[in-house]
């Protein structure tokens, strides 16, 4: 019971820590459009763009941590463990989007420079500094093991690094009248926003297609089951992931003909899918050797 409670106060702390980042960063965007108008500054400009998106990603994942904890039910049979997922991918579509919009505007800007304040820029990236490393601290424990929160924790990371990139900009700025820094930096970031969010968009993608885990070979899965005593063959093999925690698997397992016993060859199989290859829920249809298959036009089959 002290151990049930300990990890409920643990997750209420948690929702508790999203909120406070929501807020943190909404606060930090607010302040960096200011003094990125007053400033002229399009890479502070970004950053502050960059962090509304952080704000609503965080809001988000907040939204989508509610919902995953709901359990199974007649419409949801599975729960709504993929909620997070869900948050991940709207995430990581929007940062996409404001990626693409920074590039645009650092182009422009090469184009159509524009007067800066270095010292409003320098001033303002230590402020924006300081609230993106709290945050992310905040949210590095959150985040492991949890696509949604990782890629809220790997926004703020993102924006510890602009900021730092755009108090250097706003020295060179003051001190060297290098205005031409400023774009400079605004592609940076934009290119490290994109490249993180497609690596983390395929990862999500991915679970959400259904698709076999990175670490898992079907083959392999089908030569351990085969392997397995009892057993002759092996078809319609299907293995995914309901979430980043949880995989599945499904087939039609052929027994051997000497084989009778098919509540063995089930618990070995299950023991053995569970400890080689972490899958956790496996449903298997055990057939005899002479029973007629039937087709299998749409699905993967592993033969000797």
């Amino acid at each position: 019971m002290s151990h049930e409670h300990h990890n409920h106060g643990a997750e209420r702390f948690s929702d508790r820590t999203l909120l406070w980042t929501v807020v943190m960063n909404l606060g930090l965007s607010v302040f960096e459009f200011i003094a990125g108008i007053v400033s002229g500054s399009v890479a502070l400009m970004a950053d502050a763009l960059h962090n509304t998106n952080d704000a609503g990603a965080l809001l988000i994942a907040y939204i989508a941590r509610r919902i995953a904890k709901k359990g199974a039910d007649e419409k949801f049979t599975f729960g709504y463990r993929r909620a997070e997922l869900i948050g991940a991918m709207i995430q990581l579509t929007a940062l996409i989007l404001v990626g693409l919009y920074l590039v645009y505007e650092a182009v422009r800007r090469f184009f159509e420079p524009e007067p800066l304040q270095g010292g409003w820029i320098m001033a303002a990236a230590g402020i924006a500094l300081f609230v993106d490393v709290v945050t992310a601290w905040l949210l590095w424990a959150m985040s492991k093991g949890n696509l949604n929160v990782k890629a809220a924790f790997l926004h703020n990371l993102t924006d510890a690094g602009a900021s730092v990139a755009v108090l250097i900009g706003g020295a060179a700025i003051f001190w060297l009248d290098w205005t031409w820094v400023d774009p400079v930096l605004t592609l940076t970031i934009a290119g490290y926003i994109l490249y993180m969010s497609f690596s983390m968009l395929r990862i999500t993608s991915r679970i959400l297609m259904e698709g076999t885990p990175l670490d898992l070979s079907l083959d392999e899965i089908a030569q351990a089951i085969r392997a397995t005593e009892g057993i002759h063959d092996v078809h319609h093999l299907h293995v995914w992931e309901l979430d980043e925690h949880h995989r599945a698997l499904e087939a039609h397992v052929v027994l051997s003909a000497n084989e009778s016993n098919r509540s063995k060859c089930r618990h070995h199989l299950k023991h053995m899918l569970a400890g080689q290859f972490h899958i956790s829920h496996s449903t298997l249809e055990l057939e005899d050797p002479n029973d007629e298959k039937p087709c299998q036009e749409q699905d993967l089959v592993f033969r000797h």
